[in-house]
């Protein structure tokens, strides 16, 4: 009988090794409401640093979760987005932000801020 190639205690652990940390979670959130340049990924989560904005999408790309787009013109325009392997992330992802805000409510209550505001639902 072959090895596996990998041993997860937990299917949980497969997910975390693709959106596992402290920023890959939130990129894929705002990447569920639709395309997004860099700086604006930038501007959506102040403290991240670029080095680590730019490493955690380069690894997002690579694990196919995320599609990087580069136009070809001058000035250089790049955008990234979900792929459909990273879409079936969106209802998980959503889930979190709603645990998150339960979580904010019963620990802090008006004391915890949330920056981000989603967009209005079309559904």
């Amino acid at each position: 009988m072959q090895q596996p190639d990998k041993i997860y205690n937990t299917a949980v652990e497969a997910t975390l090794e693709v959106i596992g940390g402290k920023w890959k979670p939130v990129i894929l959130f705002h990447l569920t409401f639709g395309k997004r340049r860099n700086g604006e990924l930038k501007r959506l989560m102040p403290a991240i640093t670029q080095k680590v904005l730019t490493q955690q999408l380069g690894e997002l790309v690579d694990d196919g979760v995320v599609f990087r787009i580069s136009y070809n013109q001058v000035p250089p325009k790049v955008e990234y987005e979900l792929t459909d392997y990273g879409w079936s992330l969106k209802e998980i992802l959503h889930l979190m932000c709603r645990w998150g805000d339960t979580h904010i409510d019963k620990v802090y209550g008006d004391r915890g801020k949330v920056l981000f505001e989603p967009p209005p639902s079309d559904e």
